[in-house]
């Protein structure tokens, strides 16, 4: 592992830099075979509409990896992050138009632990709706 960050270096309160990563149905269409889940609700907006959505939604997992870039960007290293969770709360909504959805994400350094090793919140927004609760991220620093 070769985290680029060292635990000296940051304190409770760092803010991570933020990013917003654009979503379209071709994202989800890519998404979708890649990860194999061809649920409806994420590619034919008719079905979404006929189980009570408000139009297609982007996959939980699809939204909860990109929030996760915003911290293994910062780190320089996807390995070293040591543990992950978070809580869906709202859909992240792509409409089918030229510009589908954008998720905004920050995070901040919420706790020092031992072993060079630090917590980060994350903040994960899409049409000013949080889509993430409980995001947070236990990660290894250099």
């Amino acid at each position: 592992m070769t985290a680029k960050v060292a635990y000296e270096s940051v304190e409770v309160g760092t803010e991570l830099p933020a990013q917003s990563f654009p979503v379209s149905r071709a994202t989800l269409v890519q998404y979708a075979g890649a990860s194999g889940d061809f649920n409806p609700i994420h590619w034919n907006e008719k079905f979404a509409r006929e189980v009570g959505l408000p139009d297609v939604i982007a996959h939980g997992m699809f939204t909860m990896a990109e929030a996760i870039r915003v911290v293994t960007d910062w780190v320089g290293d996807p390995g070293a992050v040591v543990e992950y969770g978070v809580r869906f709360t709202k859909p992240v909504v792509v409409p089918n138009d030229d510009k589908g959805a954008l998720i905004e994400v920050s995070a901040k350094v919420a706790a020092l632990l031992g072993d060079k090793q630090v917590r980060v919140d994350l903040t994960a927004m899409s049409e000013g709706k949080k889509v993430l609760g409980m995001s947070r991220a236990v990660v290894q620093l250099g």
